[in-house]
Protein backbone atom coordinates (compact mmCIF):
# COMPACT_ATOMS: atom_id res chain seq x y z
CA UNK A 1 0.00 0.00 0.00
CA UNK A 2 1.39 3.39 -0.95
CA UNK A 3 -0.03 6.75 0.13
CA UNK A 4 0.84 10.38 -0.20
CA UNK A 5 0.12 10.94 3.50
CA UNK A 6 -0.39 8.60 6.43
CA UNK A 7 -1.96 9.98 9.61
CA UNK A 8 -1.22 8.16 12.85
CA UNK A 9 -4.04 8.60 15.37
CA UNK A 10 -7.83 8.59 15.07
CA UNK A 11 -8.82 11.12 17.71
CA UNK A 12 -10.16 14.59 17.04
CA UNK A 13 -6.77 15.82 15.78
CA UNK A 14 -6.21 13.02 13.29
CA UNK A 15 -9.80 13.02 12.05
CA UNK A 16 -9.80 16.80 11.61
CA UNK A 17 -6.64 16.57 9.52
CA UNK A 18 -8.10 13.68 7.52
CA UNK A 19 -11.25 15.73 6.86
CA UNK A 20 -9.27 18.64 5.43
CA UNK A 21 -6.88 16.53 3.37
CA UNK A 22 -9.80 14.56 1.89
CA UNK A 23 -10.74 17.71 -0.02
CA UNK A 24 -7.51 17.55 -2.03
CA UNK A 25 -6.25 15.20 -4.72
CA UNK A 26 -4.21 13.14 -2.28
CA UNK A 27 -4.14 9.49 -1.36
CA UNK A 28 -4.49 9.52 2.42
CA UNK A 29 -4.73 6.81 5.08
CA UNK A 30 -5.33 6.98 8.82
CA UNK A 31 -3.98 4.30 11.18
CA UNK A 32 -5.56 3.87 14.63
CA UNK A 33 -4.56 1.24 17.18
CA UNK A 34 -8.08 1.04 18.66
CA UNK A 35 -11.16 -0.35 16.89
CA UNK A 36 -12.88 3.02 16.33
CA UNK A 37 -12.25 6.74 16.17
CA UNK A 38 -12.50 8.98 19.25
CA UNK A 39 -11.48 6.19 21.61
CA UNK A 40 -9.12 8.06 23.95
CA UNK A 41 -9.04 11.71 25.04
CA UNK A 42 -11.70 12.71 22.52
CA UNK A 43 -14.46 10.59 24.02
CA UNK A 44 -13.52 11.49 27.63
CA UNK A 45 -13.82 15.20 27.06
CA UNK A 46 -15.78 18.09 28.54
CA UNK A 47 -17.21 18.95 25.14
CA UNK A 48 -16.41 22.65 25.56
CA UNK A 49 -15.72 24.85 22.54
CA UNK A 50 -13.54 27.50 24.17
CA UNK A 51 -13.84 31.12 23.09
CA UNK A 52 -10.05 31.60 23.06
CA UNK A 53 -9.22 34.01 25.90
CA UNK A 54 -7.01 31.62 27.89
CA UNK A 55 -3.97 30.95 25.63
CA UNK A 56 -1.11 33.42 25.66
CA UNK A 57 -1.27 35.83 22.71
CA UNK A 58 1.07 34.96 19.87
CA UNK A 59 1.02 31.21 20.49
CA UNK A 60 -0.23 28.57 18.07
CA UNK A 61 -2.70 27.65 20.78
CA UNK A 62 -4.24 31.14 20.77
CA UNK A 63 -4.49 31.40 16.99
CA UNK A 64 -5.82 27.89 16.42
CA UNK A 65 -8.30 28.06 19.31
CA UNK A 66 -10.04 31.12 17.90
CA UNK A 67 -9.94 29.78 14.35
CA UNK A 68 -11.02 26.26 15.33
CA UNK A 69 -13.97 27.52 17.36
CA UNK A 70 -15.18 29.52 14.36
CA UNK A 71 -14.87 26.45 12.12
CA UNK A 72 -16.87 24.30 14.57
CA UNK A 73 -19.60 26.96 14.61
CA UNK A 74 -19.82 26.82 10.82
CA UNK A 75 -19.54 23.03 10.51
CA UNK A 76 -22.31 22.18 13.00
CA UNK A 77 -25.27 22.93 10.68
CA UNK A 78 -23.34 21.59 7.70
CA UNK A 79 -22.43 18.20 9.18
CA UNK A 80 -25.23 17.79 11.72
CA UNK A 81 -23.43 17.24 15.06
CA UNK A 82 -24.89 18.67 18.26
CA UNK A 83 -23.64 22.18 19.09
CA UNK A 84 -25.01 24.94 21.27
CA UNK A 85 -23.43 28.37 21.67
CA UNK A 86 -24.29 29.02 25.33
CA UNK A 87 -21.30 31.18 26.30
CA UNK A 88 -19.04 30.81 29.32
CA UNK A 89 -18.11 32.62 32.51
CA UNK A 90 -14.89 32.55 34.51
CA UNK A 91 -15.89 33.41 38.06
CA UNK A 92 -13.96 34.96 40.92
CA UNK A 93 -14.44 36.13 44.48
CA UNK A 94 -11.08 37.50 45.62
CA UNK A 95 -8.71 40.26 44.57
CA UNK A 96 -6.28 37.74 43.11
CA UNK A 97 -9.05 36.08 41.09
CA UNK A 98 -10.21 39.50 39.89
CA UNK A 99 -6.65 40.12 38.69
CA UNK A 100 -6.59 36.79 36.81
CA UNK A 101 -9.95 37.57 35.18
CA UNK A 102 -8.68 40.96 34.04
CA UNK A 103 -5.62 39.29 32.53
CA UNK A 104 -7.82 36.76 30.71
CA UNK A 105 -9.85 39.64 29.30
CA UNK A 106 -6.67 41.31 27.98
CA UNK A 107 -5.54 38.03 26.44
CA UNK A 108 -8.91 37.51 24.81
CA UNK A 109 -8.88 40.95 23.23
CA UNK A 110 -5.34 40.34 21.94
CA UNK A 111 -6.40 36.96 20.55
CA UNK A 112 -9.35 38.45 18.70
CA UNK A 113 -12.15 36.94 20.79
CA UNK A 114 -15.33 38.95 20.11
CA UNK A 115 -17.94 40.20 22.58
CA UNK A 116 -15.93 39.65 25.78
CA UNK A 117 -17.26 41.45 28.83
CA UNK A 118 -16.31 41.68 32.49
CA UNK A 119 -19.21 41.41 34.94
CA UNK A 120 -18.19 43.53 37.92
CA UNK A 121 -20.97 43.11 40.47
CA UNK A 122 -22.85 40.29 42.15
CA UNK A 123 -26.01 41.49 40.43
CA UNK A 124 -24.47 41.32 36.94
CA UNK A 125 -22.90 37.92 37.57
CA UNK A 126 -26.02 36.35 39.04
CA UNK A 127 -28.22 37.75 36.29
CA UNK A 128 -26.28 35.44 33.95
CA UNK A 129 -25.93 32.50 36.39
CA UNK A 130 -28.56 32.62 39.17
CA UNK A 131 -27.35 29.47 40.97
CA UNK A 132 -23.76 30.63 41.53
CA UNK A 133 -22.44 30.91 45.08
CA UNK A 134 -23.70 34.24 46.45
CA UNK A 135 -20.20 35.54 47.27
CA UNK A 136 -19.09 35.40 43.61
CA UNK A 137 -18.93 39.01 42.49
CA UNK A 138 -16.76 39.09 39.36
CA UNK A 139 -16.69 37.18 36.08
CA UNK A 140 -15.41 37.17 32.53
CA UNK A 141 -18.33 36.55 30.17
CA UNK A 142 -17.56 35.08 26.72
CA UNK A 143 -20.76 34.75 24.65
CA UNK A 144 -19.01 32.90 21.78
CA UNK A 145 -18.06 29.86 23.89
CA UNK A 146 -20.13 26.78 23.15
CA UNK A 147 -20.73 23.12 23.93
CA UNK A 148 -20.76 20.19 21.52
CA UNK A 149 -20.75 16.42 21.48
CA UNK A 150 -17.01 15.69 21.06
CA UNK A 151 -17.43 12.19 19.67
CA UNK A 152 -20.16 13.35 17.27
CA UNK A 153 -17.83 16.08 16.01
CA UNK A 154 -15.06 13.53 15.54
CA UNK A 155 -17.39 11.05 13.83
CA UNK A 156 -18.75 13.73 11.50
CA UNK A 157 -15.22 14.66 10.41
CA UNK A 158 -14.19 11.02 10.05
CA UNK A 159 -17.31 10.08 8.06
CA UNK A 160 -16.73 12.94 5.64
CA UNK A 161 -13.07 12.04 5.28
CA UNK A 162 -14.08 8.45 4.58
CA UNK A 163 -16.70 9.22 1.93
CA UNK A 164 -14.17 11.50 0.22
CA UNK A 165 -11.52 8.83 -0.12
CA UNK A 166 -9.48 8.55 3.09
CA UNK A 167 -8.73 4.94 4.04
CA UNK A 168 -9.20 4.15 7.75
CA UNK A 169 -7.37 1.21 9.30
CA UNK A 170 -8.32 0.11 12.82
CA UNK A 171 -6.63 -2.22 15.29
CA UNK A 172 -3.37 -1.15 13.66
CA UNK A 173 -0.74 -0.36 16.28
CA UNK A 174 2.34 1.23 14.75
CA UNK A 175 5.40 -0.86 15.64
CA UNK A 176 8.07 0.71 13.42
CA UNK A 177 8.61 3.72 11.16
CA UNK A 178 11.47 3.40 8.71
CA UNK A 179 12.88 6.37 6.80
CA UNK A 180 13.32 5.55 3.14
CA UNK A 181 14.59 7.44 0.09
CA UNK A 182 11.18 8.74 -0.97
CA UNK A 183 9.31 8.77 2.33
CA UNK A 184 8.51 6.36 5.12
CA UNK A 185 7.53 2.75 5.66
CA UNK A 186 4.97 2.24 8.43
CA UNK A 187 4.92 -1.20 10.03
CA UNK A 188 1.94 -2.10 12.21
CA UNK A 189 0.95 -5.22 14.09
CA UNK A 190 -1.00 -6.29 11.00
CA UNK A 191 0.36 -4.66 7.86
CA UNK A 192 2.90 -2.40 6.16
CA UNK A 193 2.38 0.77 4.15
CA UNK A 194 4.48 3.45 2.52
CA UNK A 195 3.89 7.19 2.40
CA UNK A 196 5.70 10.27 1.19
CA UNK A 197 4.66 12.06 4.39
CA UNK A 198 3.60 11.12 7.92
CA UNK A 199 1.43 13.16 10.28
CA UNK A 200 1.81 12.21 13.92
CA UNK A 201 -1.46 12.86 15.78
CA UNK A 202 -1.13 10.07 18.31
CA UNK A 203 -2.15 11.97 21.44
CA UNK A 204 -0.44 10.78 24.61
CA UNK A 205 1.66 8.42 22.49
CA UNK A 206 2.88 11.10 20.06
CA UNK A 207 6.33 11.06 21.67
CA UNK A 208 6.55 7.29 21.18
CA UNK A 209 5.56 7.53 17.50
CA UNK A 210 8.17 10.25 16.95
CA UNK A 211 10.83 8.14 18.69
CA UNK A 212 10.04 5.23 16.36
CA UNK A 213 10.72 7.48 13.39
CA UNK A 214 13.85 9.04 14.90
CA UNK A 215 15.36 5.64 15.61
CA UNK A 216 18.81 6.02 17.19
CA UNK A 217 18.19 9.77 17.59
CA UNK A 218 15.09 9.30 19.75
CA UNK A 219 16.56 11.61 22.40
CA UNK A 220 15.61 14.45 20.03
CA UNK A 221 11.94 13.76 20.70
CA UNK A 222 9.67 15.79 22.96
CA UNK A 223 8.28 14.23 26.14
CA UNK A 224 4.55 13.78 26.74
CA UNK A 225 3.43 13.98 30.38
CA UNK A 226 -0.02 12.37 30.80
CA UNK A 227 -2.53 14.27 32.90
CA UNK A 228 -5.65 12.42 34.02
CA UNK A 229 -8.89 14.29 34.57
CA UNK A 230 -11.95 12.75 36.20
CA UNK A 231 -15.59 13.76 35.83
CA UNK A 232 -19.09 13.49 37.19
CA UNK A 233 -21.94 13.17 34.72
CA UNK A 234 -25.22 13.98 36.46
CA UNK A 235 -28.81 13.29 35.49
CA UNK A 236 -30.72 15.71 33.28
CA UNK A 237 -32.71 16.97 36.25
CA UNK A 238 -29.55 18.91 37.21
CA UNK A 239 -29.05 20.42 33.76
CA UNK A 240 -30.99 23.58 34.62
CA UNK A 241 -28.34 24.74 37.10
CA UNK A 242 -26.23 26.50 34.49
CA UNK A 243 -27.01 28.73 31.56
CA UNK A 244 -23.39 28.89 30.44
CA UNK A 245 -20.17 26.94 30.99
CA UNK A 246 -18.99 27.95 34.48
CA UNK A 247 -15.20 27.97 34.93
CA UNK A 248 -13.22 28.71 38.03
CA UNK A 249 -10.10 30.84 37.69
CA UNK A 250 -7.33 28.89 35.97
CA UNK A 251 -4.13 27.84 37.71
CA UNK A 252 -0.89 26.21 36.54
CA UNK A 253 -2.73 22.87 36.74
CA UNK A 254 -5.30 23.93 34.14
CA UNK A 255 -8.63 25.62 33.74
CA UNK A 256 -9.99 24.19 36.97
CA UNK A 257 -13.21 22.33 37.69
CA UNK A 258 -16.04 23.42 35.41
CA UNK A 259 -19.78 23.02 35.76
CA UNK A 260 -21.84 22.93 32.59
CA UNK A 261 -24.82 21.36 31.00
CA UNK A 262 -24.10 19.11 28.04
CA UNK A 263 -25.71 19.15 24.59
CA UNK A 264 -27.78 16.18 25.76
CA UNK A 265 -29.12 18.11 28.79
CA UNK A 266 -27.07 16.50 31.57
CA UNK A 267 -24.78 18.35 33.96
CA UNK A 268 -21.05 17.66 33.77
CA UNK A 269 -18.64 18.57 36.58
CA UNK A 270 -14.84 18.24 36.38
CA UNK A 271 -12.04 17.63 35.68
CA UNK A 272 -9.24 17.54 38.19
CA UNK A 273 -5.60 17.44 36.98
CA UNK A 274 -3.51 14.45 38.01
CA UNK A 275 -0.05 14.48 36.41
CA UNK A 276 1.61 11.03 36.46
CA UNK A 277 4.84 10.88 34.46
CA UNK A 278 5.03 7.19 33.63
CA UNK A 279 4.07 4.95 30.73
CA UNK A 280 1.25 3.15 32.55
CA UNK A 281 -0.47 6.47 33.29
CA UNK A 282 -1.09 6.96 29.56
CA UNK A 283 -3.66 4.17 29.68
CA UNK A 284 -5.03 4.82 33.17
CA UNK A 285 -8.68 5.87 32.93
CA UNK A 286 -9.68 4.71 36.39
CA UNK A 287 -11.58 6.96 38.79
CA UNK A 288 -10.62 7.49 42.42
CA UNK A 289 -12.51 8.48 45.54
CA UNK A 290 -10.02 11.26 46.37
CA UNK A 291 -10.29 12.89 42.95
CA UNK A 292 -14.08 12.66 42.93
CA UNK A 293 -14.22 14.16 46.42
CA UNK A 294 -12.08 17.07 45.21
CA UNK A 295 -14.35 17.59 42.19
CA UNK A 296 -17.44 17.67 44.41
CA UNK A 297 -15.85 20.28 46.67
CA UNK A 298 -14.70 22.46 43.79
CA UNK A 299 -17.97 22.11 41.89
CA UNK A 300 -19.94 23.27 44.93
CA UNK A 301 -17.57 26.22 45.27
CA UNK A 302 -19.11 27.48 42.03
CA UNK A 303 -22.67 26.15 42.39
CA UNK A 304 -23.48 25.00 45.95
CA UNK A 305 -26.80 23.38 45.06
CA UNK A 306 -25.38 20.70 42.74
CA UNK A 307 -26.82 17.35 43.83
CA UNK A 308 -24.12 14.77 43.22
CA UNK A 309 -26.56 12.09 44.33
CA UNK A 310 -28.02 12.27 40.80
CA UNK A 311 -24.76 10.94 39.36
CA UNK A 312 -25.23 8.47 36.49
CA UNK A 313 -21.60 8.02 35.39
CA UNK A 314 -18.04 8.78 36.48
CA UNK A 315 -15.29 8.66 33.88
CA UNK A 316 -11.81 9.95 33.22
CA UNK A 317 -9.64 10.93 30.28
CA UNK A 318 -5.91 11.42 29.84
CA UNK A 319 -4.63 14.65 28.32
CA UNK A 320 -1.28 14.97 26.53
CA UNK A 321 0.81 17.74 28.08
CA UNK A 322 4.38 18.84 27.40
CA UNK A 323 5.37 19.80 30.92
CA UNK A 324 6.14 23.51 31.13
CA UNK A 325 5.94 23.97 27.36
CA UNK A 326 2.95 26.28 27.00
CA UNK A 327 1.90 25.65 23.43
CA UNK A 328 0.91 22.99 20.93
CA UNK A 329 3.90 21.24 19.33
CA UNK A 330 2.97 21.59 15.68
CA UNK A 331 5.77 21.56 13.12
CA UNK A 332 7.61 19.64 10.47
CA UNK A 333 10.39 17.75 12.20
CA UNK A 334 13.76 19.50 11.84
CA UNK A 335 15.34 16.03 11.58
CA UNK A 336 12.86 14.14 9.42
CA UNK A 337 11.60 15.80 6.21
CA UNK A 338 7.84 15.54 5.66
CA UNK A 339 7.25 14.15 9.13
CA UNK A 340 4.81 16.44 10.93
CA UNK A 341 4.08 16.43 14.65
CA UNK A 342 0.75 17.55 16.08
CA UNK A 343 1.57 16.93 19.73
CA UNK A 344 0.87 18.23 23.21
CA UNK A 345 -2.76 18.74 22.24
CA UNK A 346 -4.23 19.51 25.63
CA UNK A 347 -7.09 21.96 26.23
CA UNK A 348 -8.18 23.79 24.10
CA UNK A 349 -7.38 20.88 21.81
CA UNK A 350 -10.97 20.00 20.92
CA UNK A 351 -11.76 23.62 20.10
CA UNK A 352 -8.58 24.02 18.04
CA UNK A 353 -8.59 20.70 16.20
CA UNK A 354 -10.74 21.68 13.19
CA UNK A 355 -8.06 24.28 12.41
CA UNK A 356 -5.35 21.61 12.43
CA UNK A 357 -6.44 20.53 8.97
CA UNK A 358 -5.70 23.99 7.61
CA UNK A 359 -2.36 23.90 9.43
CA UNK A 360 -1.54 20.52 7.89
CA UNK A 361 -2.29 21.90 4.41
CA UNK A 362 0.12 24.79 5.05
CA UNK A 363 2.86 22.46 6.28
CA UNK A 364 2.48 20.09 3.31
CA UNK A 365 2.54 22.99 0.86
CA UNK A 366 5.64 24.47 2.48
CA UNK A 367 7.34 21.06 2.11
CA UNK A 368 6.75 20.97 -1.63
CA UNK A 369 3.41 19.22 -2.01
CA UNK A 370 1.40 20.70 -4.87
CA UNK A 371 -2.13 20.44 -3.50
CA UNK A 372 -5.09 20.63 -5.84
CA UNK A 373 -8.66 20.84 -4.60
CA UNK A 374 -11.04 18.15 -5.77
CA UNK A 375 -13.69 19.31 -8.20
CA UNK A 376 -16.39 17.47 -6.31
CA UNK A 377 -16.57 16.95 -2.54
CA UNK A 378 -19.30 14.84 -0.97
CA UNK A 379 -20.92 16.04 2.26
CA UNK A 380 -22.19 13.45 4.70
CA UNK A 381 -24.65 14.86 7.25
CA UNK A 382 -25.19 12.97 10.50
CA UNK A 383 -28.76 11.65 10.46
CA UNK A 384 -31.24 13.51 12.61
CA UNK A 385 -32.22 11.50 15.67
CA UNK A 386 -35.80 10.30 16.02
CA UNK A 387 -36.04 12.14 19.31
CA UNK A 388 -35.18 15.46 17.65
CA UNK A 389 -37.61 15.03 14.74
CA UNK A 390 -40.89 16.88 14.49
CA UNK A 391 -44.06 14.80 14.76
CA UNK A 392 -44.45 14.97 10.98
CA UNK A 393 -40.86 13.81 10.46
CA UNK A 394 -41.36 10.93 12.90
CA UNK A 395 -44.49 9.81 11.09
CA UNK A 396 -42.67 9.94 7.74
CA UNK A 397 -39.74 7.96 9.15
CA UNK A 398 -42.11 5.36 10.57
CA UNK A 399 -43.83 4.92 7.22
CA UNK A 400 -40.45 4.44 5.54
CA UNK A 401 -39.12 1.97 8.13
CA UNK A 402 -41.34 0.29 10.72
CA UNK A 403 -38.34 -0.27 12.97
CA UNK A 404 -38.64 3.37 14.00
CA UNK A 405 -41.63 2.20 16.01
CA UNK A 406 -39.53 -0.21 18.10
CA UNK A 407 -37.89 1.86 20.85
CA UNK A 408 -34.76 0.09 22.12
CA UNK A 409 -33.34 2.78 24.43
CA UNK A 410 -36.21 4.19 26.47
CA UNK A 411 -34.13 6.78 28.35
CA UNK A 412 -33.02 8.51 25.13
CA UNK A 413 -35.87 7.39 22.82
CA UNK A 414 -33.61 5.57 20.36
CA UNK A 415 -35.45 3.24 17.95
CA UNK A 416 -34.13 0.06 16.39
CA UNK A 417 -33.84 1.73 12.98
CA UNK A 418 -31.24 4.21 14.28
CA UNK A 419 -29.21 1.46 15.90
CA UNK A 420 -29.17 -0.58 12.70
CA UNK A 421 -28.21 2.53 10.71
CA UNK A 422 -25.28 3.14 13.09
CA UNK A 423 -23.96 -0.34 12.21
CA UNK A 424 -23.84 0.68 8.54
CA UNK A 425 -22.45 4.22 8.87
CA UNK A 426 -19.40 5.16 6.74
CA UNK A 427 -17.32 4.00 9.72
CA UNK A 428 -19.62 1.38 11.25
CA UNK A 429 -20.39 1.03 14.93
CA UNK A 430 -19.57 -2.57 15.76
CA UNK A 431 -19.58 -2.54 19.58
CA UNK A 432 -22.14 -1.62 22.23
CA UNK A 433 -20.33 1.61 23.09
CA UNK A 434 -19.66 2.29 19.42
CA UNK A 435 -23.41 2.27 18.90
CA UNK A 436 -23.84 4.50 21.95
CA UNK A 437 -21.54 7.16 20.54
CA UNK A 438 -23.32 7.13 17.19
CA UNK A 439 -26.94 7.32 18.28
CA UNK A 440 -26.94 7.91 22.06
CA UNK A 441 -28.41 4.52 23.02
CA UNK A 442 -27.23 3.80 26.55
CA UNK A 443 -26.44 7.42 27.45
CA UNK A 444 -29.46 7.89 29.70
CA UNK A 445 -30.26 7.43 33.36
CA UNK A 446 -29.99 3.62 33.36
CA UNK A 447 -26.69 3.74 31.40
CA UNK A 448 -27.61 0.84 29.16
CA UNK A 449 -29.15 -1.35 31.84
CA UNK A 450 -32.31 -1.79 29.75
CA UNK A 451 -31.09 -1.39 26.16
CA UNK A 452 -27.62 -2.95 26.48
CA UNK A 453 -28.76 -6.58 26.15
CA UNK A 454 -31.04 -5.65 23.23
CA UNK A 455 -28.18 -3.90 21.42
CA UNK A 456 -26.01 -6.95 22.11
CA UNK A 457 -28.48 -9.17 20.24
CA UNK A 458 -28.97 -6.65 17.41
CA UNK A 459 -25.20 -6.60 16.84
CA UNK A 460 -25.16 -10.39 16.71
CA UNK A 461 -28.04 -10.55 14.25
CA UNK A 462 -27.15 -7.66 11.95
CA UNK A 463 -23.38 -8.20 11.80
CA UNK A 464 -23.54 -12.01 12.04
CA UNK A 465 -21.38 -12.16 15.15
CA UNK A 466 -21.15 -14.90 17.72
CA UNK A 467 -21.81 -13.89 21.34
CA UNK A 468 -18.06 -14.04 21.99
CA UNK A 469 -17.41 -11.52 19.20
CA UNK A 470 -19.62 -8.76 20.61
CA UNK A 471 -17.51 -6.27 22.54
CA UNK A 472 -18.52 -3.58 24.99
CA UNK A 473 -16.01 -1.17 23.46
CA UNK A 474 -12.30 -1.83 22.87
CA UNK A 475 -11.03 -4.90 21.09
CA UNK A 476 -11.18 -7.77 23.56
CA UNK A 477 -13.73 -6.20 25.93
CA UNK A 478 -15.96 -9.25 25.69
CA UNK A 479 -19.45 -9.03 27.15
CA UNK A 480 -19.67 -12.80 27.55
CA UNK A 481 -16.74 -15.18 27.80
CA UNK A 482 -18.38 -18.57 27.50
CA UNK A 483 -21.41 -20.74 28.11
CA UNK A 484 -22.76 -21.31 31.59
CA UNK A 485 -24.71 -24.40 30.58
CA UNK A 486 -25.78 -26.26 27.48
CA UNK A 487 -29.40 -26.06 26.41
CA UNK A 488 -31.27 -29.28 25.70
Amino acid sequence: MHYDVIIVGGGISGCSIAYSLSQYQLKVALFEKENDVAMKTTKANSGIVHAGYDPKPGTKMARLNVRGSAIIHDLAPKLGFRYNQIGSVVVGQSEEEHRVINELYRRGIANGVPELKILKTQQEVHAVEPYLAPEIDYALYAPTAAICSPWELCLALAYNAKVNGVDFYFNQEVKAIQKETNGYRIVTNQAEAEAEAVINAAGVFADHIYELALGKDKDKSFHIVPCKGEYYLLDKEEGHLTNTVVFQCPTKAGKGVLVSRTVHGNLIVGPNADFQDNLDAKEDVSTTSNALRFIREMGRRSIPSVDFGTNIRNFSGVRATLGDYGDFWIEESPYLPKFYNFAGIKSPGLSSAPAFGEEAVKLLTASGFKLTKKEQIETYVLPKSFRDMTLEEQEAALKKDRRYGQIICRCETVPEAEIIAAMHAPIPGTTIDGIKRRCNAGMGRCQGGFCGPKIFHLLMEELHLSPLEVYQDREGSSVVVGKTKEGK
